[in-house]
């Protein structure tokens, strides 16, 4: 038996699977494809997560694109990360080529051209499917790591929420958030300080600041009503074939914050919602998170934490994330560790750091004794890839230098028309695209504010009335007095009168007289 077979057999004992599965290619061997030697993902071991890497025109997106039209056709919903914008094609077959008739020979598996069902669905002003989430969904807890807030500062959330709650408040958009924490400091003050105690205008001042900061990257179009349910991912087609949902994200690359909002958000509320599956055959979700590294370059610490932690839990309800960049190094080793599939293509070393990132990389792999992994990730040819997964007991299959398959769908964006007949035949569009601004805490607020001034104007007035009667009811009063201490007495005014006193000498004169 020649090295060749040897291999052959090793290939296809390793990767032999009593459940269903995706087969995406066929190892190779001294730089030849060995037809035949199928490198096949079980499906019951999907949701344990995945890395798709290499540099830059390597093929990374056309691996995506085939895990994703093969999970589609065993009737798994997809989820994609569309950063670039190059994902749409999935909805058109392939034109076909005679260099992918060539690849799929040499690899020994038919190619059939075909479409998928796809949904386009945006976070921003792009045409699409709205995607929002409100405030209260959230919670105190993950709006504060989001926010990257002090231990001090997520108390204040907590309580902002708790006096929503009790306060029948709805808290749907960043607007009712920050009216809030002003009420909270400003005409709320006295009620707060008596409810929950004192609450600090310094902290509320550096809260506002960090929602305005995530406002400027445009999560005021994130937040707000309609919800998405996250139940219409899981859609499936008439002929059983799942939705592979795009995610339109071409306008949001240098906004960060709010792409790892939305993604935390968006698995929190898989988590919460999504059933126990324990030891399932298959998953339920797959997600492939394109350009990963705009997820974790700018979280803080407690988002890292929390975007590990779902990693680790989320796969338990039959979800599995898939990570697409340029290098592995840039997923932290927290979540890199819980990656069960990896799909390593090519690796540049044009530097000395090139070179370290490389031995670095290589060391993730299974050993082999038919490859030197390190050189094998610079010699890879475009479209090849360094394939190693688990298998259905969950140990790692054997590392296979793999010719990948060719996708069944269109390797090219969509025309405009045909986007827009896509976006047209949506039917989740008239569910969410339809804007809904009901009263909430902005409006509720509001009101009771200006009840609060109409009664303080009211009592003002009324007390002003009181100070005015008791006015005029003290002139009254003095001139009262006045007018009574200017009448003359009767008896001095007869007394003093002229005629008396003329009366009076009349008498003095005769009794003088007289004497």
């Amino acid at each position: 038996m020649d090295n060749k077979e040897t291999f052959f057999n090793f290939i296809n004992e390793g990767y032999t699977t009593k459940g269903d599965f995706i087969p995406v290619g066929a190892a190779m061997l001294d730089g030849e494809t060995v037809t035949g030697a199928h490198v096949k993902i079980p499906l019951k071991t999907m949701n344990r997560h995945g890395l798709i890497a290499g540099a830059t025109g390597t093929g990374k997106t056309k691996s995506l694109q085939v895990l994703a039209e093969n999970l589609s056709d065993k009737g798994i919903p997809v989820i994609l990360m569309d950063i670039k914008g190059d994902l749409s094609g999935l909805a058109q077959p392939s034109p076909g080529h005679p260099k992918i008739d060539e690849r799929h020979e040499k690899i020994g598996l038919p190619f059939e051209a075909k479409s998928f069902p796809v949904e386009v669905l945006t976070l921003s002003e792009q045409d699409g499917v709205r995607l929002r989430a409100t405030i209260s969904e959230f919670g105190p807890v993950l709006l504060s790591r989001i926010l990257d807030l002090t231990e001090t500062q997520s108390g204040i959330v907590s309580v902002i929420f708790q006096y929503c709650d009790d306060n029948q408040l709805p808290l749907l958009d960043l607007k009712d958030f920050k009216k809030i924490l002003q009420y909270a400091t400003q005409e709320g003050k006295k009620e707060f300080t008596e409810a929950y105690g004192r609450i600090s205008t310094a902290s509320t001042g550096a809260i506002l600041r960090k929602i305005v900061e995530l406002e400027q990257q445009g999560a005021d179009l994130f937040f707000g009503e309609t919800s998405f349910d996250v139940e219409d991912l899981l859609r499936v087609d008439d002929d059983g074939r799942g939705y592979i949902n795009i995610i339109r994200l071409t306008d949001i690359q240098d906004r960060p914050k709010l792409f790892s909002t939305f993604m935390l958000s968006l698995l929190a509320e898989i988590y919460s919602t999504f059933p126990e599956q324990g030891d399932s055959d298959r998953p339920e979700l797959i997600m492939f998170i394109d350009e990963a590294h705009l997820i974790f370059d700018e979280a803080s610490k407690a988002l890292l934490n929390q975007i590990e932690s779902i990693v680790k839990l989320i796969r338990s309800k039959g979800v599995g994330l898939y990570f697409v960049t340029q290098n592995p190094t840039d997923v932290p080793e927290e979540v890199l560790s819980q990656l069960g599939l990896k799909v390593q293509h090519a690796l540049r070393a044009f530097t000395a750091k090139d070179r370290k990132a490389i031995k670095l990389t290589a060391q993730n792999y299974p050993d082999s004794e038919y490859y030197d992994t390190t050189e094998v990730l610079t010699s890879l040819g475009i479209g090849e890839a360094l394939v190693s997964a688990l298998d259905e007991k969950g140990r790692p299959t054997p590392l296979a230098a793999t010719m990948m398959r060719a996708p069944m769908s269109r390797m090219d964006i969509l025309t405009d028309t045909e986007l827009n007949t896509l976006l047209s035949q949506s039917k989740l569009s008239k569910k969410y695209n339809e804007e809904v601004d009901r009263e909430s805490a902005y409006e509720l607020l509001n009101e009771k504010i200006k009840k609060a001034e109409a009664e303080e104007a009211k009592e003002k007035a009324k007390k002003e009335q009181e100070e005015l009667k008791k006015v005029e009811a003290k002139k009254k009063t003095r001139s009262s007095s006045r007018r009574q201490s200017t009448r003359m007495n009767p008896v001095v005014k007869v007394l003093t009168s002229a005629t008396f006193i003329r009366s009076v000498f009349g008498i003095l004169n005769k009794v003088m007289k007289n004497r």
